[in-house]
Formats: C-alpha cells, structure tokens, sequence
C-alpha cells in the first residue's frame, strides 16, 4: 500500500546502507562486555539488558473468540483458541546486581508453547515469543546512533551518558527527546511487575499489515501494596500475589495507520492510534521462586524473531536484534556450560505442576 510518490508506504522497512556494519559493531561491544563482567568474576554470564528476572511464571494465552477477518493472522487465526505461556519478568538493566528500589525500566516477554508452523529462525521450532517493556517507545532513534549510545554507556559506567545526549555546545545536535525518554523509563518505580502496563515498543507485522502490541493489567491485578525497601521486592511482591490469587492482562494490537506520524524505523514516535484486545493472559496462583524454576528462568532464550512470519519483527532495532539476541544467547550458554533448549509444555507442566 502507497501513499503519494516519494511518501512512505504503510509496512514499509526502509533499511540504510550502512545497517550491518552498525549491527556488527553493536554485536562485538554487546559480547566483549559479556565476557568482560565473566572474567571479571560475574557468573552466571548475564544477558547483557533485562540481566535480574523476577521470575517465570506459567499462563495461558487465550485467543478472543470474535475477532474480526483483518485480526484472525497468525497466533490469532483460531477464535478461543488457547495456548501455554511462560511468561519472563525482569529488570531492564544489565546489571543483575541493581535492586529494585533504583528506578528502571521493566520487562515482560511471553513465549507460547506448541506454535506449529514455519518459524522466521529455527532454534526454537514451536514457540512465538512477545517482547515488551513498561514504556511505549524506545529511546533510540537508529541504528548508528545506537553505537555511540552503546559506547557512551561503557564510559559512563552505570549512569545516563549525558556525552551521548548533549554532545556539544550546538543544540541543533543535542537529542532532548531521547533524554526525556531515557529519564522517563530510569525514573519508573512499580509496586509490583503484575500491576502495570507493557509495550512492543517495536512494530511488527500482522500478516501484511504493521502492528505494535501491548499488555494491559486487568483491575484485580491491582493490589494497593506500596513500593518497598527491599532490593528484590518484586519478586516479593509476585509471590505473595500469586500465593493467593492470579492475575489477568489483555493483551492488545493497533494498527499502523499513517506511515509518516506511525514510523516503522523510528521506534522513538509513539504511535496514535486505537487499541483491540486480541487475548487474554491469564496467570494462575502459583510457586514460581524454587530454586530450579529460577534456573530454568535464567536459562531460557527469548528472541522476538522466535516468530511465525505473519509476526514478523519490522524496523531497524528489530532487524539488530536477530542477529545480536542469537549471538548473546548462544555466547551466554557456552560461557554457563548449559545446553541451550527449547522448552515444552511438557516441562512447564512437570515444574510448575499442570492447568
């Protein structure tokens, strides 16, 4: 679909020339880091962003039952249609260390079980995996400026690289909105990982169409509990919800409408268009914090590129993380000395103990 000559077409991706030498850059400094903070005595060897899960807890992804024709794509083909889920909660700093009282973006991503179909990459053959953070844009524009923000965060050592956003003293440089973003998200304190809002941030397809997805917390999630002093307080906080009770989201879609004010390649515009429930996650009461199921947590590999092709990743921070997501993954597992392996309902279950 196109718009006037010269416009941007809905669906789009608009790759730049020098995409894969910046992809490769990001790679090697996102691994050397890895493996430094390894020699360095960090083990197990962390991912490099959402490094402290919360927890993986078991739940079900239930289809709506009367979706309209344009939404039946995909996962969402089938009405009623239900699927185990093993949903990550998680910290978005690679720092496995920082308590949950410092503020920081969180982390939600959902990979469903017994998928069948063609899958975008192969390791895993019967998943759809979901990834969201607690704020609906990213804070980066593209992919170079993705290098010198990656840089600028190694010689910052842990703080907001300032160097990165004001590099100068002409202010037509300066990237005042990536700054409000960035503190935005490092300034977010939650009660608890079950009671706030997720985004995709990124776009994705829809069959032939683009999307950005997100999960909504239903109002019994809600707890009126308050932030707490202790540096793992959300897992606290999951547990003793989930000792109790379950809890609900909707997960929801809109539509890429405007190619020029809804952008594939610049995941830093919040998009402005309506929301439509698609499904339903339900998380049931559980134990989830033994200390196998946290192994089993850390274990695990999500990719947003464990997809059908009808859920395809678009834009370049998407297109980065195919390539950057295996390599962590598959550097992480050998530097940990543990198979990397796609998980089964039939572990879920015998772990987390059946529906």
């Amino acid at each position: 679909m196109q718009t006037q000559k010269g416009k941007l077409e809905l669906g789009r991706e608009y790759p730049t020339p020098d995409e894969a030498s910046a992809i490769e850059a990001i790679e090697q400094m996102t691994r050397q880091q890895i493996e430094q903070n390894y020699q360095a005595g960090d083990r197990p060897a962390r991912r490099d962003a959402h490094a402290k899960h919360h927890g993986c807890v078991q739940g079900e992804f239930i289809v709506e039952t009367n979706l309209p024709e344009e939404m039946k794509v995909g996962v969402f083909k089938e009405p009623g249609k239900k699927f185990t889920a093993c949903i990550r909660f998680s910290n978005a700093s690679g720092n496995a260390a920082q308590p949950d009282t410092k503020g920081d973006g969180r982390g939600m991503a959902v990979k469903l079980l017994g998928v069948k179909g063609e899958k975008l990459i192969e390791d895993e053959k019967n998943t759809q995996d979901f990834i969201l953070v607690n704020h609906p844009v990213f804070l980066i524009r593209n992919l170079q400026d993705y290098v010198q923000f990656f840089a600028a965060i190694r010689a910052a050592k842990g703080t907001i690289p300032l160097k990165f956003f004001l590099p100068g003293f002409n202010p037509l440089k300066w990237r005042l909105q990536e700054l409000i973003i960035a503190r935005t998200i490092q300034s977010k304190k939650i009660v608890s990982p079950l009671e706030i809002q997720y985004w995709s941030m990124t776009p994705y397809k829809l069959g032939d169409r683009a999307i950005k997805f997100s999960a909504k917390p239903s109002a019994e999630n809600i707890s009126g509990r308050q932030v707490s002093k202790s540096p793992n307080y959300l897992r606290e906080a999951m547990v003793e919800h989930l000792n109790s009770k379950g809890a609900t989201f909707d997960f929801l879609i809109q539509f890429q409408t405007d190619a020029e004010k809804m952008p594939i390649e610049d995941s830093s515009v919040e998009w402005k268009s309506p929301f439509y429930k698609v499904a339903t996650i339900k998380v049931p009461p559980q134990k989830f914090d033994s200390r196998e199921q946290m192994e089993f947590c850390e274990n695990l590999s999500y990719n947003p590129w464990h997809s059908l092709p009808e859920h395809q990743p678009l834009g370049n921070t998407n297109r980065a993380r195919k390539q950057i997501y295996e390599s962590i993954s598959q550097l992480r597992h050998e530097l940990n000395g543990v198979s990397k392996v796609e998980p089964t309902e039939e572990e879920l279950f015998a772990l987390f103990g059946s529906k």
